[in-house]
């Protein structure tokens, strides 16, 4: 067997009211269902990061309500994504890092950073972004990966400058955002964003079996076959990264049950270790 990462799958957040009575048992505690998620799924995005900071007590309490093996990535504020000038960004990272996220410790995973759909590759101001990413807080190393939606960063200029930083760029499977699953940095971050409500795992056993493989493909450190590179002759160099993939499509009142089946499908060794 190939050696590989680990390979993570969640989804977005864990207070929604629709998964109560469907993901949620009908009677657990509003103040239980972080610690019901994390026993489920084996990360999960924190959305509300984009909109505004956290207290510090908020952090130790995600971190005392999880299983020692779960992790949580965090998405970069918005007012550090959505300015006309990047390099001007500064100021907003130092302000969003300031906010307590390492209180957190092993369990604070990538920190994600989402581009508006408007925002157009400019590789001068985007690499000054990218050097503005600290690559350590608090004795923690950080990991970042960015999520681009505008086609015109569907380019090998732009795979050769998060390569170059090492900064893995978000594969996005979306109806319209650009998909770019060329491996730039030392893990993999996938959002799925097809599924649909009206399936019980939001996406076809098919569908649920594709996934699986193209993440365990991306675990050994290798390219999905059927995924198209934007610049396929110049590949990742080989080797097992860990990968974090979430199920956040439209309604997602079915995403903990697509995360669910596919890790069912990847084995134990990927399986929730908190239960």
């Amino acid at each position: 067997m190939a050696q590989q990462g680990r390979i993570r799958v969640g989804v977005g957040g864990w207070v929604f009211e629709p998964w109560r009575g469907v993901f949620y048992p009908d009677k657990l505690r509003q103040a239980d269902e972080l610690a019901y998620m994390s026993r489920h799924v084996t990360v999960v995005e924190i959305n509300a990061t984009y909109y505004g900071g956290q207290k510090p007590e908020s952090w130790k309490k995600w971190a005392g309500e999880t299983p020692d093996d779960f992790v949580f990535t965090v998405k970069g504020n918005r007012f550090c994504t959505n300015r006309k000038a990047l390099a001007t960004a500064g100021e907003s990272i130092e302000k969003f890092f300031a906010q307590g996220l390492t209180l957190l410790g092993p369990k604070f995973g990538p920190v994600f950073w989402q581009f508006a759909p408007t925002k157009r590759f400019d590789p001068e101001d985007f690499e000054a972004f990218l050097q503005l990413l600290p690559a350590s807080a608090d004795g923690l190393r950080l990991r970042h990966a960015v999520e681009v939606r505008h086609d015109s960063f569907r380019t090998p200029e732009f795979v050769a400058l998060a390569r170059r930083y090492r900064v893995p760029v978000v594969f996005a499977d979306h109806a319209t955002y650009p998909a770019i699953p060329d491996v730039t940095g030392g893990f993999v971050y996938a959002r799925l964003q097809t599924g649909s409500d009206a399936i019980e795992t939001a996406y076809p056993p098919g569908e649920l079996d594709a996934w699986a493989r193209r993440l365990k493909t991306w675990a050994e450190g290798r390219a999905p076959e059927d995924l198209e590179t934007v610049d396929p002759a110049r590949p990742a160099e080989p080797g097992p990264r860990e990968v974090f993939a979430f199920i956040i499509h439209e309604g997602k009142v079915r995403a903990p049950a697509a995360a669910m089946a596919i890790l069912g499908r990847l084995g134990p060794e990927h399986a929730p270790r908190g239960a």
